[in-house]
């Protein structure tokens, strides 16, 4: 039982809501209709400078950190807009980067692979494919897809991107999404009674920040 309380309490933390960051709307999927044709003319994302960060800010504390890799990704891009691309995330890199092995790293990034959370055993990666994108005012609405635990939901999310020469960068403003509208229900006081205190927050902060090269 006082592991079971312990587990609840240090995941809690990481899946508190982010108060600054913007919760993106998650709609239904959307129709993918343009697709990288041509791999050779396109930007391929660099795994080594590029990844996922997530964060969760507990009503006490400063919360959790951490970040998740990247397997692959291949973007067109055409006067300053993604007119295609999408990106793979490997689930199994889930890392905590605020905690250290004796203050329970492992046991909370271990939690988050189990199956009760983002079961990565059966699902080890997540995706996110672009559908269109928009410039307004200098920054990037990118709308697409995003699979998690299999799961697939569309979501629009502001970003920038920066060209030089044959490299860019696409850097996302920080943003929350739903965990239980992708599967993740543990914990989730909309699913199950009686949590009280024991309850995790349902909002997930992310941001990415994608190099690649032409």
């Amino acid at each position: 039982m006082k592991k079971l309380i312990l587990s609840l309490a240090v995941v809690s933390m990481m899946f508190a809501s982010c108060k600054s960051e913007k919760k993106v709307e998650v709609k239904d999927e959307v129709k993918i209709e343009e697709k990288v044709t041509n791999p050779i003319n396109s930007y391929n994302v660099n795994i080594a400078e590029s990844a996922i960060s997530w964060k969760g800010a507990h009503p006490v504390g400063e919360g959790h950190n951490g970040d998740l890799k990247l397997e692959k990704g291949l973007f067109d891009v055409e006067n300053g807009i993604i007119k295609a691309g999408m990106f793979v995330i490997d689930m199994n890199s889930i890392n905590c980067l605020d905690l250290t092995e004796d203050k329970g790293k492992a046991k909370l990034e271990g939690h988050l692979k189990a199956a009760d959370f983002f079961d990565v055993a059966k699902f080890p990666t997540a995706k996110f494919e672009i559908a269109s994108s928009e410039l307004k005012e200098g920054k990037l609405y990118v709308t697409g897809n995003l699979t998690l635990k299999d799961v697939t939901k569309s979501i629009t999310i502001p970003a920038t991107l920066t060209e030089n020469g044959n490299d860019i960068t696409f850097k996302s403003e920080p943003f929350n999404i739903d965990r239980t509208d992708f599967g993740v229900q543990y914990a989730s006081g909309k699913f199950f009674e009686g949590l009280k205190d024991k309850a995790i927050n349902d909002l997930l902060g992310l941001s990415f920040e994608i190099k690649a090269r032409k």
